[in-house]
């Protein structure tokens, strides 16, 4: 029997009613995910290609549910850049389809042997890739994300519980059933996927408090969003990080270079996670890298903070904000090591990036920073799931365990270790 659908809870929004409805839907992907097990590598990329070919073909049907969805963000007043994530366009749709068929031509990590060696007792051990088992994962606003996260939780043998934020409740729905029914028909339970209510924040409670039910729970999105699954679930949790990412332009930094880098990472997407945030500028080099580097900024419309003539003047805020807009911190600093010290102090772990010519600073600023992904000269943008060759992510993550840095699939399996003997038995 297949679990309810999300409308089903319309007909019961209280808390208790919404709780029911989560759990019955966890039940069914536990279920689901036990089945997946059994998918050969050839019938789980059928699948995934059969999703896109379904969602080009469902292309209008998307379309016309996301139309829905930016119409009532706009008369909510929604700012411009959230609508921008929202919005799909038919060039959209393609960029969603075309991830699913590079997640389909990416290697199955399900069953890799990851270490093995036989014991002088003559134990044959192996340890492999298994799936996670129910992912559940809590993002916003953007409809892409829907399907990345189905399709890399379904290449890696997981069953993935969804839920969007209500701003894209049509265009989430819409996508869904389109997937559903691919699984459907190829005889896999449409349970690997469900999306949960997310007209009130009882769901994400119930989602990230099923234990034993739920494997494991993803957030992505903004710092308030983070901080609440990890602050209140019981489930365990992969933090994905809100990105105060800094560019340090060191003492003996090409400057055209440094002009490029920070200008890309702060003006490609403002709105990511990935995007720079605050630009550290060596006070050695700061005559001659601070006019190119402001200039540049400023005729993309960037605000800069700052301490400088033409800077709007900063606060401590500032040094750790996440503006995802087009708005930038500067400061200047006195050496690598108050560079470092600053980043220490204001990161999140993120990405955080060093134009240099030298060698020695690069190693020693790549030792010293700890996040999760360090770039020399080149824009903190690359950050990014299929920048990095993994077709798609699932999210960034900016904790040490059990994943860091851009989650594709083999970031979202465990491993379990199999043991061949012949009759022994231990004696000790």
């Amino acid at each position: 029997m297949s679990a309810p659908t999300t409308t089903d809870a319309a007909a019961d929004s209280t808390a208790a009613g919404i709780t029911t409805v989560v759990t019955d839907l966890a039940k069914a992907a536990k279920l689901a995910a036990r089945s997946l097990t059994s998918l050969t590598t050839a019938q789980k990329d059928a699948v995934l290609l059969a999703a896109a070919t379904a969602i080009d073909e469902a292309a209008e049907t998307i379309l016309a549910a996301n139309a829905e969805d930016v119409e009532r963000a706009e008369a909510a007043g929604t700012e411009a850049s959230l609508v921008d994530r929202l919005r799909l366009t038919p060039e959209r749709v393609a960029g969603i389809t075309g991830g699913l068929r590079q997640v389909a031509a990416l290697p199955d990590p399900i069953g890799q042997v990851v270490s093995g060696k036989t014991l002088p007792n003559g134990l044959d051990l192996r340890q492999v890739r298994v799936a996670l088992g129910v992912v559940g994962f809590v993002y916003e606003a953007r409809p892409n994300v829907t399907v990345d996260g189905f399709g890399i939780a379904f290449k890696s043998g997981n069953a993935v519980l969804l839920r969007g934020s209500s701003s894209a409740a049509s265009s989430n729905a819409a996508l869904v059933e389109v997937l559903r029914a691919v699984l459907s028909e190829h005889r896999v339970s449409p349970d690997a996927v469900a999306l949960l209510p997310s007209e009130s924040r009882e769901s994400v409670t119930a989602l990230i408090q099923a234990r034993g039910l739920v494997d494991v729970v993803i957030p992505r999105g903004g710092a308030g969003l983070i901080s609440a699954v990890v602050a209140n679930a019981t489930v365990p949790t992969i933090e994905t990080g809100t990105g105060n990412c800094h560019v340090y332009v060191h003492a003996d930094a090409d400057v055209d270079i440094a002009t490029r880098v920070v200008l890309n990472s702060k003006t490609r997407r403002p709105s990511v996670c990935n995007t720079v945030e605050t630009v550290l500028v060596d006070a050695a080099i700061s005559e001659q890298a601070l006019a190119p580097i402001m200039s540049a900024l400023q005729a993309q419309g960037v605000v800069i903070h700052g301490d400088e003539p033409g800077m709007e003047p900063a606060t401590e805020d500032d040094w750790r904000r996440e503006y995802l807009s087009l708005d930038v911190a500067m400061k200047t600093v006195d050496g690598l090591d108050a560079a470092i010290d600053h980043i220490v102090e204001y990161g999140t772990g993120h990405t955080e990036a060093i134009v240099t010519r030298s060698l020695a600073a690069a190693n020693e600023f790549t030792t010293r920073v700890d996040a999760a992904a360090v770039m020399v000269n080149a824009s903190t943008a690359f950050t990014d799931g299929e920048q990095f060759g993994f077709g798609a992510e699932i999210g960034i993550s900016t904790q040490k365990l059990h994943a860091r840095g851009p989650m594709g699939l083999t970031e979202l399996t465990s491993t379990k270790w199999l043991v061949w003997g012949d009759g022994q038995v231990r004696t000790q």
